[in-house]
């Protein structure tokens, strides 16, 4: 049977253990359990019967509109002007196709006479085929008083009467990060107005780590796998980012020669800001939605159990007990009075779900190997990583699946080879991002919530553990 009691950290030496001769180890950062076993649970659930039912979570009830992008067009002969402009024009095109819920008309079918103001729009040459678009996304940028001035809008052209439907303006210093910033957020004010006024996810950031400077460090990039930089600068290990609800902090793992902490690092500061040593071996961070809670595992008792404290690491209380051990905390999103998280009481490791008291403990997998859990942000739907054939020379790797709470009925979003793990929800819902070795690398990826649009951000190095803004 499975050894609980010996958890290892994935890709770190011997010697960067330290003097840590309990060798509690975790693999996959924590999240799931190096298990020295053959057994396999030969009892799986039944997959989803209504797929249209995982489909329709992508759109989340509204009709997908087609619409068609005209590049924008110059309005100064700066010669400065035409990079911004053509970042300007693949940033927006891309923010719109990856949104999941347009069917965005290829450029080639859009007509050569482009407007650049809401006068030069032919309706019915956009309107009918062979770009036969519902909406039409246009526009001008130039150099303006020192400034990046860009027009938007946003029209309509099945309605002839009153075809506008936004029209924004913005002013930016005239750099190619502001020209992505402009880019995302025009497409965000479009998502909003045609998504069912869910806010768009064009600047959000993601969290992960990488070890392309040497060691592994916590780094932060936009949604789409740009602007990558680091965050700390530790020299050590640091493992398990986790934003806060509010985007001001990151409470992390840090694994240090003689002991496994959280750390707390302040955005606003930039710096590292206090947080006590809770004790034992301390992971898995994660913050409750109305950002005044942090839930975690720690052995500071013995076996790894489930804590919840103050932001601050106060008001400490353990929420488990059970023997075997209780990791990988996520609070539901919608409600905050729920956590799911992995156990490995029965051998290999299942995702239970409980009370935010630690009261009411369920089970929601019942086979394989099964880690990782993430909520979604309207509290039905849970993503998570999953072995279900499990045990040396089984067929079949690690990927991602998706679960109906109410139902516990899931369908797969991976079919690749490798291990594919650590989902993390965007907070529109509609996307996930994850790690996955598919390609050689551990690399950070992304898709739809229906499993389609697969696609690497990261590229440099080995890039694990996303976590995704909560805005």
């Amino acid at each position: 049977m499975a050894n609980w009691h010996r958890m290892a950290y994935s890709n770190i030496s011997d010697s960067a253990l330290g003097n840590c001769t309990a060798r509690v180890l975790l693999r996959r950062g924590f999240g799931a359990m190096i298990v020295a076993t053959v057994l396999v649970l030969s009892a799986v659930p039944s997959a989803f019967s209504q797929e249209d039912k995982f489909k329709g979570i992508v759109t989340q009830g509204v009709e997908r509109v087609r619409i068609a992008v005209a590049d924008f067009k110059p309005t100064s002969a700066d010669p400065n002007t035409a990079p911004l402009q053509t970042t300007f024009n693949q940033v927006l095109f891309s923010d719109l196709q990856n949104a999941g819920i347009f069917d965005v008309v290829s450029k080639s079918f859009n007509p050569l006479d482009q407007p650049s103001n809401p006068q030069d729009v032919k309706i019915d040459a956009w309107g009918n085929p062979p770009t036969n678009a519902a909406m039409l996304a246009f526009g001008n940028l130039g150099l303006s008083g020192g400034q990046l001035a860009v027009f938007g809008w946003l029209y309509d052209v099945k309605n002839t009467v009153a075809p506008q439907v936004l029209g924004k303006q913005y002013r930016e210093d005239p750099t190619q990060d502001n020209a992505r910033l402009i880019a995302h957020r025009f497409a965000d004010e479009i998502i909003f107005r045609l998504g069912g006024g869910l806010p768009g996810i064009a600047e959000s950031k993601i969290v992960f780590v990488s070890n392309r400077s040497g060691t592994k460090e916590i780094w932060e990039m936009d949604y789409d796998g740009n602007g990558e930089h680091p965050i700390t600068r530790l020299d050590s290990v640091s493992l398990s980012p986790r934003i806060s609800p509010d985007g001001s902090r990151i409470a992390f793992v840090e694994l240090g020669k003689r002991s496994v902490n959280l750390r707390m690092y302040s955005i606003d500061l930039n710096r590292l800001v206090t947080f006590p040593a809770i004790g034992g071996t301390t992971i898995s961070p994660a913050w409750s939605p109305d950002g005044l809670h942090l839930a975690f595992s720690s052995s500071r008792t013995g076996d790894p159990e489930i804590y919840v404290s103050n932001p601050s690491g106060g008001e400490l209380k353990r929420i488990t007990e059970a023997h075997g051990p209780d990791v990988s905390p996520v609070w539901n999103p919608k409600t905050g009075a729920q956590i799911d998280w992995v156990r490995g009481r029965s051998g290999l490791p299942q995702i239970y779900t409980m009370e935010s008291d630690g009261t009411n403990p369920q089970r929601m997998t019942d086979t394989g190997y099964a880690v990782s859990p993430s909520w979604s942000p309207n509290g039905q739907w849970l993503v998570f990583a999953w072995s279900r054939k499990y045990g040396p020379g089984i067929p079949g790797g690690q990927d991602i699946y998706i679960m109906d709470v109410a139902s516990k009925q899931w369908s797969q979003l991976t079919h690749d080879s490798g291990t594919n793990d650590f989902p993390s929800w965007s907070p529109d819902g509609r996307h996930i991002v994850f790690q996955s070795n598919r390609n050689g690398t551990t690399q950070i990826w992304t898709m739809l919530a229906d499993g389609t649009l697969q696609h690497p951000l990261t590229h440099t190095g080995q890039n694990s553990q996303p976590n995704w803004s909560w805005k």
